[in-house]
């Protein structure tokens, strides 16, 4: 073969093969559009579209009043994508980014090179750049307002207390998935978490979603709303007196509990100190238990309840009966010390439980068997769980007779050998008040739909019942006359309040010994002609003193005068002249009412005031709400008036000039919008805080303002000093 031919040869092999290609090309197209095209089809749909949830909205949660205690906030998260196309060509021009990062700036405080940077420091090809996580929605619509394509805005929703740590064990808090950690939020984390729903999207090579017309979607569940049983004044009460007895004994925590004893319903439950459910990692995992449900304690003296109880209805005691208590104050059982705080003499059975002697006590109680006794106290619920509807209640501990020793009977009479939680001590207490019928705990009263509707409702339960009727009204002055003068108690008294309770001082066991540091409580219910209140204190470990009489009494004296002063039926039960009217240490907040409730609310507070204007909502007010007041000290209000003809006649036809509507409640800005022809979007719920666009600018009638909301603080607008 010459050269020619050869060269010719292998020219054809060349072209064999490049023919070869297109063949093969057009071959695989017609197997692809033809033969394997549904299934190739089928298999990028699977891949491109992507379906991801919708989430539902938390429930809200109230106190009994409808103030709002628990919410869901919302905030945004600010990406950005520099690749967009702008009038054709691929990229944000830097101009618009300057605005951008310089805007971002000024809501920020950040400053603009660290927006440029991140811009400038992302991968080439990043098309989702983080620039801000935590956004009000104030500032996303103004940046929403620069109208710059590329600006990727994603919402976040969050949990809101709105009163920060107020009733914060009851109400507990949520994890980063929103899910109830402890509290009501864990409790009923069913009803409050709603169902999410789940829309279809698409998908791109660089996994950005896009919305489609036309894809299916499931729309959210949003979650169910609970009325709780919490009076958010009286938990205020509570958890103020609590912290300044704490502070001013100097001791580890506090726990206080307020029931009503008719229906078992909690006003209040409090532990200090406490922590912030909106930042819940801040503080110490301590601070986050609620000592109420899940504290086991040695009760002491209180607990001398089960032993009156037990003692008068086995008629084992005779109330004209004398003790006669030893010198010293010390009797010896079976080779132990038992020891009275004094020596107390002689005694008849309402002194026993009057200046709470021990000795006395531990006399009556032997006179019973064993299993008798240990009926008694289960009958009032120790040793079992209260079924309050809260997370983490323990039973406490109640041993079987068989597992007693000798010295069981007698000093488990006082509040020893037995372990009880602060829940169980006040559920007894109003078991008592109540006329015996014991009531079970509950902190829900109702839960309700998005729409208003009742999806359950909570009747009282009762339990059992813990003695008779006769017996407790025999026990009634027995009890009262521990707040006498001569009684443990004596510290608790409120003058024209009839109070019935008992001192309790137990030392604390650490690693199976007793030490020298104690726990005080105080537990009573007034007024004792129809009680309405049962209240219960307890201070661990208290530096100053370790009775109970001492440290936990003037707690609930306090206490008790407040609600005493907030209580109408309450004052005209015992006489303005007996209990000193409450005393208004600070200004309400009035601004944002209507004239007559606002004129309505000072008056109930007996606070001089005086209006400038004739309609309209309260406007300012001066002193400021939480300024303090002196005593005739008239608070002067500024009323918006209406809006006439008159005032718009300077403003552009079509326009109207947006109002100031900082401080006033939703219901009246929204309704002073519509008198303007403006629509309004709400975010949040109470006390306008924030608006968009601002006051004094005019907007076109028919279009919407923004108004951003928040619970107002809660003030005590009623306190008696008597410190």
């Amino acid at each position: 073969m010459d050269e020619r031919t050869a060269i010719l040869s292998r020219m054809f092999i060349v072209l064999g093969l490049i023919l070869l290609i297109p063949t093969a090309l057009g071959f695989q197209l017609i197997r692809i559009n033809y033969f394997e095209g549904d299934e190739l089809r089928k298999l990028w749909s699977q891949q491109a579209i992507d379906q991801i949830p919708i989430p539902a909205q938390r429930g809200n949660i109230y106190d009994a009043n409808g103030t709002l205690l628990v919410t869901n906030a919302v905030d945004y998260k600010l990406a950005f994508d520099p690749k967009v196309q702008v009038n054709g060509k691929i990229g944000v021009p830097q101009e618009q980014v300057a605005q951008l990062t310089k805007k971002l700036s000024s809501l920020t405080g950040r400053n603009t090179d660290e927006y440029q940077r991140k811009i400038r420091s992302a991968p080439p090809h990043s098309r989702y750049i983080v620039l801000e996580r935590n956004l009000s929605v104030l500032a996303k619509d103004e940046i929403n307002a620069l109208n710059i394509k590329g600006v990727i805005l994603e919402e976040n929703y969050r949990r809101k207390y709105t009163f920060g740590s107020l009733a914060a064990h009851t109400l507990g808090f949520v994890n980063h998935e929103t899910n109830g950690r402890i509290g009501l939020e864990a409790h009923y984390n069913d009803e409050l978490k709603g169902e999410d729903g789940l829309r279809q999207v698409r998908r791109d090579p660089f996994n950005r979603v896009f919305e489609y017309v036309g894809a299916p979607k499931k729309l959210p569940q949003n979650g169910y709303s609970l009325h709780t049983t919490i009076d958010a004044y009286l938990q205020a009460i509570l958890e103020d007196e609590l912290r300044s007895g704490v502070e001013q004994h100097l001791a580890r925590y506090g726990t206080g509990i307020i029931m009503d004893p008719k229906t078992g319903a909690i006003k209040a439950m409090a532990n200090y100190p406490t922590y912030d459910p909106n930042f819940p990692g801040s503080d110490d995992e301590e601070n986050r238990r609620n000592f109420a449900i899940s504290d086991m304690i040695e009760p002491g003296s209180t607990f001398k309840l089960v032993t009156a109880i037990a003692a008068v209805e086995q008629g084992v005691v005779e109330f004209d009966e004398v003790f006669e208590t030893p010198d010293n104050g010390e009797i010896v059982i079976h080779d132990l010390i038992l020891r009275d705080h004094d020596p107390l003499g002689d005694l008849n059975f309402q002194e026993v439980i009057q200046k709470s002697s021990n000795v006395a006590t531990a006399e009556i109680a032997m006179r019973m068997k064993k299993e008798t006794f240990y009926q008694y106290a289960r009958n009032m619920g120790f040793g079992s769980e209260t079924n309050v509807d809260l997370i983490g209640e323990v039973p406490g501990r109640l041993a079987k007779p068989y597992e007693w020793s000798l010295v069981t009977l007698p000093w488990m009479s006082h509040g020893y050998e037995i372990q009880t939680t602060p829940l169980q001590i006040a559920q007894a207490y109003a078991a008592f008040a109540n006329n015996g019928m014991m009531m079970r705990p509950y902190l829900v009263d109702r839960i309700e739909d998005k729409n208003g509707a009742v999806v359950k409702k909570h009747e009282p339960v009762e339990i059992r019942r813990i003695a008779k009727k006769s017996t407790l009204d025999k026990l009634l002055p027995v009890f009262e006359s521990v707040v006498a003068d001569s009684g443990t108690g004596d510290l608790s008294q409120v003058d024209g309040l009839r109070i019935a309770g008992k001192t309790g001082t137990a030392k604390k066991v650490v690693n199976g010994r007793y030490t020298n540091n104690y726990r005080g409580s105080f537990v009573g219910f007034f007024p004792v002609e129809d009680p309405q209140y049962v209240v219960f204190i307890l201070l661990d470990e208290p530096r100053t003193s370790g009775y109970g009489g001492y440290t936990a009494g003037p707690i609930f004296k306090n206490i008790a005068m407040r609600i005493a002063g907030l209580d109408d039926d309450i004052q005209r039960n015992i006489g303005s002249d007996e209990l000193p009217a409450p005393q208004l240490v600070k200004a309400p907040f009035v601004k944002g009412l209507e004239r007559d409730q606002a004129e309505y609310l000072l008056s109930s507070l007996n606070v001089p005031f005086d209006i400038s204007g004739k309609t309209g909502y309260v406007i300012d007010q001066n002193p400021e709400a939480g300024s303090p007041l002196n005593k005739g000290q008239k608070i002067s209000l500024t009323l918006s008036e209406t809006y006439a003809e008159a005032d718009s006649a300077s403003i552009k036809e079509g326009y109207a000039e947006i109002p100031e509507l900082k401080g006033m409640n939703m219901r009246s800005a929204m309704a002073l919008l519509s008198e303007l022809e403006l629509n309004s979007e709400i975010i949040g719920s109470g006390t306008v805080f924030a608006q968009y666009p601002k006051a004094g600018e005019l907007l076109r009638k028919g279009y919407t303002v923004t108004l951003r909301g928040k619970a107002k603080s809660l003030e005590i607008l009623t306190q008696v000093s008597d410190r």
